[in-house]
């Protein structure tokens, strides 16, 4: 069973994926998380990441290695454990210029895709372009949305504090970006199923998604 959720930042991705796999025994992949430690890679090895050519020559160097066990995501970048510094507002700021390289998505989505086919039990991915470029033959596809407003509010009480209208901005900017980029655009897959999280909790949302897994295998 392999599950794509897909949607911008703010929508409850990453909770939602990591809870769900839990709660039916799934393993479960942070495909951001990866993009997130090729940037932070080409940050501190000094790679001018602003620099597409610089960047598609550097992206098979580092050795990314994505845990997935849902209660406890791991991921390390030439063995060294990069679960904090790939969180870091610089990593955050550069990330998409970096995975907007093709050279850059061809490498990360080819290790995405064997994750996923080793993955026995059945595996939730999460991340921006799953269910319509890494996974298009996904059994259950799932785009998840919310208002920016809302977005914004959870983002920065995520970020401890942060300033919710240079929160909202940011997220906008960073939409921009990931839905225009020529390769592997974020976009809604034509057979997934849309969930708005606006007014929901994010157990709600769980729930809905546990829904639709369980509605999906007892179909198969």
């Amino acid at each position: 069973m392999i599950v794509a959720i897909d949607g911008p930042s703010g929508t409850g991705k990453s909770s939602t994926s990591k809870a769900v796999a839990a709660k039916l025994g799934l393993s479960y992949l942070d495909t951001g998380a990866q993009y997130r430690a090729i940037t932070w890679w080409m940050i501190t090895n000094g790679v001018d990441v602003d620099d597409a050519d610089a960047v598609a020559s550097a992206a098979g160097k580092p050795t990314i290695v994505s845990g997935t066990d849902p209660s406890h995501p791991t991921i390390t970048v030439d063995g060294v454990d990069a679960a904090g510094p790939i969180r870091t507002q610089e990593v955050t700021s550069k990330v998409s210029a970096v995975s907007a390289v093709p050279e850059v998505r061809e490498r990360i989505t080819e290790l995405q895709r064997s994750i996923a086919a080793s993955a026995g039990q059945g595996i939730v991915v999460e991340g921006r372009d799953i269910g319509t470029t890494v996974l298009p033959d996904a059994d259950l596809k799932i785009f998840l949305t919310a208002s920016p407003e809302a977005r914004a509010a959870r983002r920065s009480g995520e970020l401890k504090g942060a300033d919710v209208h240079a929160t909202r901005e940011a997220l906008i900017k960073r939409d921009a970006a990931d839905s225009s980029r020529k390769t592997s655009p974020l976009a809604k897959a034509d057979d997934a199923v849309e969930v708005d999280t606006t007014d929901l909790t994010l157990q709600q949302v769980i729930e809905c998604v546990v829904t639709l897994v369980e509605e999906k295998r007892t179909a198969a």
